[in-house]
């Protein structure tokens, strides 16, 4: 197992809040929240897949999720599935569903004027994405031919 460290570690995390913010203000839009219960049964799955409480830590670390950030991670979870069955229902096809999440994540980041500090990466308005970039800039040049 490879763990995340320093600026990609930075990187995971601030993704995760980002997109973890979208999917919730998304998911007020279709009137779609994860109710404690639902939560809780997710949780309890999880636990019992990884081989129970003592082995949930190390599981959290393989999959890059903070202890104190599970519960708002099973949130997402189930509110992404919910929102993703509420855009099926449309009529929108498994094959652009994908497409069709972006646009939406993308268009509330619009509406919520998502901006990211450059000093940890770059909010991409396309992908609805939190992507690295160089925090020098044009400060640090290399002297290598």
């Amino acid at each position: 197992m490879e763990l995340q460290t320093g600026a990609d570690l930075n990187l995971s995390q601030l993704r995760f809040q980002v997109l973890t913010v979208l999917i919730r203000e998304v998911g007020k839009d279709f009137k779609i929240e994860a109710s404690k219960a639902e939560i809780d049964t997710r949780r309890a799955a999880i636990v019992e897949q990884v081989g129970g409480e003592a082995e949930l830590p190390k599981a959290l670390v393989g999959a890059g999720i903070a202890p104190q950030n599970f519960d708002l991670y099973l949130e997402a979870v189930i509110v992404s599935g919910k929102i993703s069955d509420a855009i099926v229902a449309t009529g929108v096809t498994q094959e652009a569903l994908g497409a069709e999440i972006t646009k939406i994540v993308a268009a509330k980041a619009a509406q919520l004027k998502v901006d990211v500090n450059p000093r940890y990466g770059k909010w991409d308005p396309i992908n609805a994405d939190v992507v690295a970039v160089d925090s020098a800039g044009d400060a640090v040049k290399s002297t290598t031919p």
